[in-house]
């Protein structure tokens, strides 16, 4: 149940952030490709970040916590890749600043969901 609430906060999460930055988004449209697009990034936030953050948290650590941003951008990279590998979903990211713009949107727009959800 945990992970279905996380996948639709992810989902609204990623269209208000398509909707808002520009260099992210998709070929086609449609409510399954965010929802495939947030199955991405939810899988891989809860099964590869954990161990991203544990290797990174030397670089982490020294830079104040700024590296984390950049785990974040490459998670975003990564939900990229397998939404076009393995379901054939077009999500584009135009550049890094782009998608280190999205990460931080993200972010944001999860943890203000989260907290009203719980």
């Amino acid at each position: 149940m945990n992970f279905i609430v996380r996948w639709l906060i992810t989902a609204l999460a990623v269209a208000f952030t398509v909707w808002l930055v520009p260099g992210i988004g998709f070929a086609t449209a449609g409510n399954s490709v965010i929802d495939v697009v947030a199955f991405a990034i939810a899988l891989l936030n809860m099964a590869v970040k954990p161990i991203l953050q544990a290797l990174s948290l030397p670089i982490t650590v020294l830079t104040f916590g700024l590296f984390y941003l950049v785990v974040n951008t490459a998670m975003l990279y990564l939900a990229s890749g397998i939404s076009g590998g393995l379901f054939g979903v077009d999500f584009y990211i135009a550049s890094f600043g782009s998608a280190f713009i999205a990460s931080i949107v993200i972010s944001i727009a999860s943890s203000v969901l989260n907290s009203i959800i719980e």
